[in-house]
């Protein structure tokens, strides 16, 4: 997930949560994907809501990397075990928001993996770059 953050599979974000031993994928913990990138969403609340911070390990940026926030929403209808849901980082290093949209899944050996896709929006100073923004 190119700049500024880049994962190891074009929309693919592959991570294993460190925090969760249970069958059921939860969301709630520390995730490192293979490059190095990590991620800690605190705990969902009732409605689905979660807030937490991305420090991704590359960028395409010469700015010096910075833990960013992120906020999102889990889908919880049904208490699914394996549950969809969206965040934004807000980069804190750059003039630069990304959306994450995704599920959360549970491998056949028990290993929470984390599917993702990704749009990444950079800042423009003028309307006609605005084909190169995203």
């Amino acid at each position: 997930v190119p700049a500024p953050a880049t994962l190891p599979t074009p929309g693919l974000c592959c991570g294993t949560n460190t925090e969760s031993p249970l069958l059921q994928c939860t969301l709630t913990g520390r995730w490192k994907n293979d490059l190095g990138s990590t991620m800690t969403i605190g705990a969902v609340n009732g409605k689905g809501e979660f807030i937490g911070s991305y420090h991704t390990a590359v960028t395409a940026t010469t700015n010096k990397i910075k833990v960013s926030p992120l906020q999102g929403s889990q889908h919880h209808t049904n208490q699914k075990s394996q549950p969809t849901f969206g965040f934004t980082v807000n980069w804190s290093f750059s003039d630069s928001v990304t959306v994450f949209t995704g599920q959360c899944f549970v491998d056949e050996n028990g290993k929470e993996v984390l599917k993702t896709m990704w749009l990444l929006r950079s800042q423009m100073d003028n309307i006609e770059d605005d084909w190169k923004a995203t």
